[in-house]
């Protein structure tokens, strides 16, 4: 929506239409008619719902069906900058949150949001990132239903953060987390990693060029329920995000107090990654996804489960890349193409900051 395609607000205690004012100030944190203007045609004009329009400070939300129970997940979205090569922070906050509850084995239904805005931001900006959280949010299958926003002095934030907060129904009896993975297990990748990192990064500008790599922002809740749907015997999943896959297969070995191994060539990484992370000097197993999931799951359930995630939208590319070994304090090895091995550690620090 271009500026002059904004409607003039009407009313008493509007005394400029929205056209005229084409950022955020202070005003539209008043909690008065500014306030009230600004959720009506920038929020609740693109993410109306019959909960969320009723208007009420909380929401109620229906009893959980019989035999399930509620998983929830809260997380909070500061990327930078807003706008990316295959995203932006609205795509990334619905998503993220998303998968979170997802990674539970649980079917996300619910999302609370939290928009903190800095004065002077761009209306049209976040009109264009409301878009897309709804757009996200259809794909997603979930609904926004309590919201707030808050207005913030110029120069004590960063334009726009976002805070979440996902809502989603698991089986009662299911057993899915990070202290589940087994001896014996097959340890699978949904598809290449380290796009996100390396898309955000260069939207920043920190590398100079241009690789043309796309963020891989997605919801990864429908290719859960495809496996669930199955009867997978499915003991772990987890979305690598901050920290990279190296990171949450350390911290997956921890919980359960196991080994995995890694066989190096089996990891996906597409060839622009690839060349970006040699040439930078930068290692792609410890690079941002945002739309990848690791599954844990017996051995002998591996071709079932590659069948299924390759028919699935977000799963085309996946691939066994490991095992999990004995109990032990909890390593991760990579077996590299040149025969030897290599413990991976968790990043100790941010290798690109601000990108999830």
């Amino acid at each position: 929506m271009t500026q002059s395609n904004i409607p003039a607000l009407e009313g008493p205690n509007c005394p400029l239409p929205i056209a005229d004012r084409g950022q955020i100030v202070l005003g539209h944190g008043s909690g008065g008619q500014m306030t009230h203007d600004l959720v009506r045609d920038v929020f609740q004009s693109r993410l109306a719902n019959p909960i969320l329009n009723t208007a009420n400070d909380a929401a109620n939300i229906i009893d959980a069906p019989p035999g399930k129970r509620l998983v929830v997940s809260t997380d909070a979205h500061i990327v930078s900058p807003l706008f990316f090569a295959g995203g932006d922070i609205g795509r990334l906050a619905v998503c993220g949150t998303v998968n979170d509850v997802a990674m539970l084995g649980a079917d996300p239904r619910f999302l609370t949001a939290t928009f903190i805005l800095e004065e002077g931001f761009s209306i049209q900006e976040l009109e264009l990132i409301v878009d897309s959280f709804a757009e996200a949010c259809l794909e997603a299958g979930v609904e926004l239903i309590a919201a707030d926003t808050k207005v913030i002095e110029k120069g004590k934030s960063d334009k726009l953060f976002i805070s979440t907060t996902g809502f989603g129904w698991a089986d009662s009896q299911l057993q899915i987390g990070g202290e589940q993975a087994k001896p014996g297990d097959a340890v699978i990748i949904s598809g290449p990693i380290g796009n996100h990192g390396i898309a955000v990064a260069e939207a920043r500008g920190n590398f100079g060029f241009s690789s043309q790599v796309l963020s891989d922002i997605a919801p990864l809740n429908h290719l859960v329920k495809a496996l669930l749907d199955a009867g997978l015997d499915v003991h772990v999943l987890r979305d690598p995000t901050r920290g990279g896959l190296a990171t949450t297969l350390v911290e997956i070995a921890r919980q359960s107090q196991v080994n995995i191994q890694l066989e190096e060539e089996n990891i996906p990484i597409d060839k622009p990654v690839r060349k970006t992370c040699e040439l930078l000097g930068l290692d792609p197993l410890y690079m941002a996804n945002e739309g990848k999931l690791i599954l844990i799951l017996p051995a002998d359930q591996t071709e079932e489960a590659l069948r299924l995630m390759h028919i699935t939208r977000y799963g085309e590319a996946a691939k066994v890349i490991g095992q999990v070994l004995e109990p032990s304090k909890g390593q991760v090895w990579l077996q590299t193409p040149f025969g030897t091995t290599r413990v991976l550690e968790m990043l100790a620090g941010e290798m690109l900051p601000r990108i999830c």
